[in-house]
């Protein structure tokens, strides 16, 4: 089991965010990452139709095999956590409650923001999280969906490090457009005095510059990318699952989507060079998860939102 690697999905590339703390605190452990980039986003989707997704990819990810699974999306974490957890023999991980655990660590004056896509903010899931950790903290969340496409136009725009393209004088931030758009978003959340945000979603800590400097210096971000690592370590140890030192490392990448395409902008987010991604098809993917495993799925209660 110790040599087994780590799986990771994504509805895309965001959860690469999550995949860099892991591999910079765990550097001795293989990862599998799959990016189901054909399908994504997942924000604006029905619930049914993530939980399916999650579905497929976990079973994709158990017949590798894998010794622990991270759900690294907000949405589908949302959505399917629960179910994965009960579908699957080895321990599942989602994004939501670390980042929520950090929040309620952070806050002062016990108001809370949080910023993700309508899929995950319709859940309802950080205000439950949060508030089964403090019920006396206050949530305010707000769907931020255009800030996932800010992402992907600085992907598909820049050059170098997504990072660093991103933290300088893009004129992605220089335009008034961004800066109205920003507004919008995050100046209720201001009114509502937070002084800690969550970036709920797996692209936002790659705008984090940007956000910090529209929420101003008193407000803490939080990632949930670095809380995910540190309880995937506590995880593994506490299971003895942790890769023997000296064993060797090899990560491999798959994607719904072009693999060319993913294996050049992954590495960006990475921050981390992907020479190949395998290509998944869907009509495949699909197939995966059994007529026992879809019915998990009835069994929370056919609700979709």
């Amino acid at each position: 089991m110790e040599q087994l690697p780590i799986g990771i999905f994504d509805s895309g590339l965001g959860g690469l965010t999550v995949a860099s703390e892991i591999m910079s605190i765990l550097p001795q452990e293989s990862i599998v990452y799959f990016g189901d980039t054909a399908r994504c986003p997942y924000g604006p989707r029905d619930l049914n139709e993530v939980r399916r997704f999650v579905l497929e990819i976990g079973a994709w990810l158990a017949a590798r095999p894998v010794k622990l699974m991270v759900i690294a999306c907000n949405t589908a974490t949302a959505a399917g956590l629960a179910l994965a957890q009960q579908a699957f023999d080895v321990p599942v991980i989602g994004v939501v409650l670390p980042g929520a655990r950090a929040a309620v660590r952070s806050t002062v004056n016990k108001n809370v923001g949080v910023i993700a896509t309508v899929g995950t903010v319709e859940s309802g899931a950080y205000s439950r999280a949060v508030r089964g950790l403090d019920a006396g903290v206050t949530v305010f969340s707000a769907a931020t969906p255009k800030f996932v496409d800010v992402v992907e136009a600085g992907l598909h725009r820049g050059h170098g490090a997504l990072e660093d393209w991103l933290a300088e004088s893009s004129d992605v931030f220089i335009r008034p457009s961004f800066h109205e758009l920003a507004r919008d978003y995050l100046d209720p959340l201001k009114r509502s005095g937070v002084d800690t945000l969550v970036l709920g979603c797996t692209h936002f800590p790659l705008l984090s510059a940007a956000i910090q400097g529209a929420m101003g210096s008193n407000v803490t971000l939080i990632s949930s990318a670095a809380e995910t690592a540190s309880e995937v370590q506590y995880a593994l140890k506490r299971r003895g699952h942790l890769a023997p030192e000296g064993q060797l490392v090899k990560h491999r990448f798959a994607t719904t989507g072009d693999s060319v395409s993913f294996a050049k902008f992954g590495s960006r987010v990475l921050r981390h060079q992907i020479d190949t991604a395998d290509h998944s098809p869907l009509d495949t993917l699909v197939e995966l998860p059994s007529a026992e495993l879809l019915t998990l799925i009835d069994g929370l209660g056919g609700a979709s939102r």
